[in-house]
């Protein structure tokens, strides 16, 4: 039998995080295994509990979700836990941080039960969760302001005229069913596409590669394609 997705619950009101719970409980394959009210609560809870993902509010009380994502992510013991970011806006300022920081995506506060326990499941696999709707349009309007740091054409200096190409695909918003019906590739090239990008580019994910391709100046305003 497959062991539950264990998931921790973190968020500065209570209510919500309760609803959360039962939320989680309730559906197959999944399992509530803490809660965590403030960003250093969410930290310490993943330590000790080794949750599979943690379902993250931005603004809480002393340490952001934002710090706590970066602790998360950016600690050996906690690698392998995946952040999925709640927010109540979707151009909210502080989910382009949250990405940087090691999130694996965001989803609205308001999005349906349905929506938010697929998104556990999706992050939880190790993929990314990036609605290209909502998440090109973000990412590309925050990656220009001036705290976003472009470097341009360094990062990639290594990467081969093919790896860009599927790197701004991927920035797109593009799967990799996407990305190979427009390329004529086979999805086993495509993945190993992917994953050269990951290991030249450190990346954690398929959210790290969009942040890796806006902050270099690969995507720029002129590539957004229209929703």
């Amino acid at each position: 039998m497959t062991e539950p997705i264990r998931v921790l619950v973190a968020d500065d009101q209570s209510l919500l995080r309760g609803s959360f719970r039962v939320l989680i409980d309730t559906a197959p394959g999944l399992t509530a295994v803490g809660e965590a009210s403030t960003g250093a609560e969410a930290v310490e809870g993943a330590q000790r509990l080794c949750p599979d993902v943690v379902l993250m509010d931005i603004r809480m009380p002393g340490m952001d979700g934002i710090e706590a994502t970066r602790h998360i992510a950016g600690s050996p013991e906690t690698a392998r836990t995946r952040v999925l970011i709640l927010t109540t806006f979707d151009l909210d300022e502080y989910v382009y941080g949250a990405l940087r920081a090691g999130a694996a995506g965001f989803l609205l506060k308001d999005t349906s039960p349905e929506v938010l326990l697929a998104g556990i499941r999706t992050v939880a696999v190790g993929e990314s969760l990036l609605a290209p709707s909502v998440t090109r349009r973000l990412i590309a309007e925050f990656a220009r302001l001036p705290h976003a740091h472009h470097a341009p054409g360094s990062s990639l200096e290594d990467l081969t005229e093919r790896e860009r190409e599927v790197l701004l695909l991927v920035a797109r918003g593009l799967s990799n069913a996407d990305i190979s019906e427009y390329l004529h590739l086979s999805n086993g090239t495509v993945k190993t596409y992917i994953g050269r990008l990951l290991s030249k580019l450190r990346a954690r994910d398929r959210a790290q590669l969009v942040i890796s391709a806006y902050e270099s100046g690969l995507v720029s305003a002129a590539h957004q394609s229209t929703d």
